[in-house]
């Protein structure tokens, strides 16, 4: 008790100096707590939609693939009405619904504006019926009485302004339609931000499905007392083979497993940064607890004096660290709820609607949040608490503060070197692989030694790199600016840790920032190189395109020539009878000129002729073909034919690797009509001189169809780049956190060592140094410390950067180019960043009464 008394008094006396680690603490768990709260609320908003939208039995062609939203032919599998009543005569069975489900539509306003969503949340068409109400109430207008109505949900109606009456046209493989808007309705759960639209069910199958009498789905009811496994036997038995059937459980599942992806990259990558915060403020953690051992030297003496042993010590400062932990703890699970909330509200900005009514806060995360903060907290403060139970008696006679131990140094300075000589060879190695599995895991090995070296040897590089930035950054600023340098000197092993701390953040931006440009550069050599057609038209979905839209872009002006490229399913037996499934890309004779590639053995163009096609390096290796052979090719739901290999392409790259190539005829010639998929993209060249007109008619063509988009190879080469720099700058605004944190360890450092250096402060104010001086002397401290950061951080992120880009280079990204201006920017950036860290703590300086300074004991 006395240990926990003594430890509660010393927390209470230090709490300003204790805040800004508490500060850390609470940003570092309110992520982890955040995330997790905003996952799990989540998973409870879509698991509600799944109990609210499940039928005890649901009836799928077996065809129908429950992860592909958009089949290639554009038109969901369906089969036809006369199952429906099978169905409803099956054991067991209350009631059977029809469904007409299709998630490949895109519905637009009367301004061909797209009322879809913009999150990645599909639009749903689908028909209306007594099932449907069960999860929607029509809460303005009428159900759709006929072809000319479309009910809309309240979400769309409201972000677009529809209105009773307002007109919508639907686009879908089997043509475009338009209708009024009748009703709008709620949904009695949250809809996570899908578009969804209601027709009568004879619409619904004529205009998405291509004719009348077809449904995609039956929703079956069970009997009263009738289990969902017995119904699901019972329409087994009834139905017999040629269909999927789900229990409400097992499509909760499906539906679970489906948004599982997504939830779970967001989530883990999430914890990952979190994770990365916590590393970054255990730094201040051990700084803090570092400087107010040594601050209390004589304090802790004179109680070992009187008889407190060094366990009782030792136990004093790691209790202290518990109660840090769990203050920053509590506050930071309060605080990552409010996160949460605050994400919530973030997507539903962007469409994708998530309720707080749905909120969860599950036992789980407060324990864990908990238990991250107390035991970092616990971990960061073991070394100083071991290094204040050393402190003896003897220290109550002497000043507070003791000499940094050499052989120590030494010591650490050795083992930093081997560490970083190791994790360089690790790199090394990862550059020399040749599989790039091998290589990640050199990478990973290399990446994790190389920063514990730096971290290990930065207080011996510390004395070195801080005299070299004195010299470029200091001088100029006469005898202020020695003092600073000789300030960052005066305790390496405080400089070398907070500028680590610094250092982790920059380094991965410095990495990320070079993989990203290299992947730019890569694949803009790589387009330079392959692509030869002006224009590329697609979906920006990846959906397939429908016909109406590529016979738009037939019939735009200027063009030479239009290749589509249909990716088609098939079996291929090759000449030593092994079957494997594969796609074939179904072309036209113009593709090996809007796509240039490079063949290993035979004719290309030979490839398109009757009864011909080609196959990759890497499957004519792994198979034994070779030009000429003959392989037999099982197009599904077609017939099979003997295709004879005309050529081998070479796999090289990253476009179209491992593509095997045919006529478009071939496959129509083996494919029913209905079957043939729908392009999933177009490649389009333009008649000489005629390249800005074909480009502008293009984009006429395909306005009614703001699905699809139009780019030239400088638009291409736009996208690619902006979209890289997008997914960089969610990853660097998740990495500030850190170096949020970073920053707050600067602060902290120049506190407590302008407390540590009050009587100094007093006397060098006594003698003449003005208040500005003196705030300069301090913030130049501060822009030195984090210069040495950022100097060995952008240096270890650019290394780790060009050996992840060695490792791209083994997929075909074989460019390196390293972001100088980033870097730079980055590198300036961190001084303004020690600029705004010493501004509290120069101003306390500068406020201090010179004479309370100088007795200062």
């Amino acid at each position: 008790m006395t240990v926990f008394r003594t430890s509660l008094r010393n927390l209470l006396a230090h709490k300003g100096r204790m805040a800004l680690s508490a500060v850390a603490v609470l940003l570092s768990v309110a992520f982890v707590s955040g995330t997790l709260v905003f996952t799990d609320t989540m998973n409870t908003t879509f698991d509600k939609l799944f109990a609210v939208t499940a039928s005890d039995v649901t009836v799928s062609p077996a065809e129908a693939d429950p992860q592909d939203e958009s089949p290639d032919t554009g038109r969901p599998e369906s089969f036809p009405a006369s199952v429906v009543d099978e169905a409803r005569k099956a054991k067991g069975v209350a009631d059977a619904q029809g469904s007409v489900t299709s998630m490949g539509v895109t519905v637009v306003d009367e301004d061909d504006k797209n009322v879809g969503p913009t999150t990645g949340a599909p639009t749903i068409a689908v028909n209306w019926s007594p099932y449907e109400l069960r999860s929607v109430r029509l809460v303005e207008g009428h159900e759709p009485r006929g072809p000319t109505d479309v009910v809309v949900d309240r979400g769309t109606a409201d972000k677009h302004g529809l209105k009773l009456g307002a007109p919508l046209r639907t686009i879908s493989a089997a043509g475009d339609f338009t209708a009024a808007v009748s009703g709008i309705v709620e949904f009695e759960v949250t809809n996570p931000g899908a578009t969804v639209v209601y027709f009568d069910t004879a619409t619904a199958q004529r205009r998405l499905l291509g004719k009348e009498g077809l449904f995609t789905q039956v929703m079956v009811d069970a009997a009263p007392g009738v289990s969902d496994e017995a119904l699901k036997a019972d329409l087994a038995a009834a139905l017999g083979d040629g269909y999927r059937l789900q229990t409400a459980a097992e499509a909760a599942d499906a539906g679970r497993e489906d948004v599982a992806g997504f939830l779970d990259v967001m989530k883990y990558a999430m914890l990952g940064f979190a994770g990365i915060a916590f590393l970054v403020g255990i730094f201040l953690i051990v700084n803090t607890f570092s400087m107010l051992v040594a601050q209390r030297t004589r304090e802790i003496g004179l109680l070992r004096a009187i008889g407190s042993s060094r366990e009782q010590i030792n136990r004093s400062v790691l209790v202290e660290a518990v109660l840090l932990g769990l203050i920053g703890s509590v506050a930071g699970v309060a605080a990552g709820v409010g996160l949460a909330v605050g994400l919530m509200e973030l997507m539903s900005s962007m469409g994708m609607e998530l309720s707080t009514r749905d909120l969860t806060v599950a036992w789980t995360t407060p324990v864990i949040g908990l238990a991250l903060g107390v035991l970092v907290t616990v971990l960061a403060a073991y070394v100083p608490a071991r290094r204040a139970g050393k402190v003896s008696p003897m220290a109550a006679l002497r000043d507070a503060g003791t000499p940094a131990d050499g052989r120590a140094g030494r010591v650490r300075g050795a083992l930093g070197l081997l560490l970083t000589l190791a994790g360089g060879g690790a790199l090394w190695a990862a550059t020399q692989a040749e599989k790039a599995g091998t290589g990640s895991l050199w990478l990973g090995v290399g990446v994790v030694l190389s920063l514990l070296g730096f971290v290990v040897v930065g207080p011996v590089l510390a004395g070195g790199v801080v005299r070299v930035l004195g010299l470029v950054v200091l001088r100029v600023f006469g005898p202020v600016g020695r003092m600073a340098e000789r300030n960052a000197l005066r305790n390496p092993r405080r400089t070398g840790a907070t500028g680590a701390a610094l250092m982790i953040g920059l380094a991965l931006v410095a990495c990320l920032s070079v993989v990203g440009s290299s992947m730019v550069a890569s694949a803009t050599e790589e387009l330079d190189r392959s692509v030869g057609a002006d224009y590329i038209v697609q979906n920006q979905t990846g959906a397939p395109i429908v016909p109406q839209a590529q016979a738009a872009v037939e019939k735009a002006a200027g063009l030479d020539h239009v290749t589509e490229y249909r990716p088609v399913d098939v079996r291929i037996t090759d000449p030593r009878g092994t079957v494997s499934k594969e796609w074939l890309a179904a072309t036209e004779p113009t593709y090996p000129q809007d796509l240039r590639r490079e063949v290993a053995s035979g004719d290309l163009a030979a490839a398109y002729g009757p009864g011909a096609m080609s196959v990759g390096s890497d499957y004519a290796t792994e198979h034994g073909v070779k030009v000429g052979d003959t392989l037999t090719v099982s197009f599904a739901h077609g017939s099979t034919a003997k295709l004879r290999v005309a050529a081998i392409t070479a796999d090289v790259g990253n476009v179209d690797n491992g593509a095997m190539y045919t006529n478009v005829t071939t496959a129509r010639a083996h494919l029913p009509a209905e079957r043939v998929p729908a392009s999933a993209l177009l490649l389009a060249s333009a008649k000489d001189g005629q390249e800005a007109a074909a480009y502008e008619s293009l984009k006429t063509a395909l306005a009614p169809y703001p699905q699809y988009k139009v780019s030239n190879q400088a638009d291409y080469k736009e996208d690619l780049k902006n979209q890289v720099g997008q997914l960089l700058n969610i990853v660097y605004g998740l990495l500030a956190l850190a170096i949020v944190v970073a920053v707050l360890g600067v602060v902290n450092t120049l506190a407590l060592s302008v407390v540590e250096r009050t009587r100094e402060i007093g006397l060098m104010r006594a003698i003449g140094l003005s208040r500005r001086q003196l705030r300069r002397m301090i913030r130049l401290e501060s822009v030195v410390i984090a210069l040495f950061g950022a100097l060995l951080g952008l240096g270890l992120g650019m290394g780790w950067g060009t050996a992840a880009q060695k490792l791209l280079a083994l997929e075909g990204l074989g460019v390196l180019e390293i972001p100088w201006p980033t870097i730079l920017t980055v590198f300036a950036g961190s001084a303004f960043v020690g600029l705004f860290a010493a501004l509290v703590p120069a101003f306390r300086a500068g406020r201090m009464n010179v004479l309370n300074a100088i007795a200062s004991d």
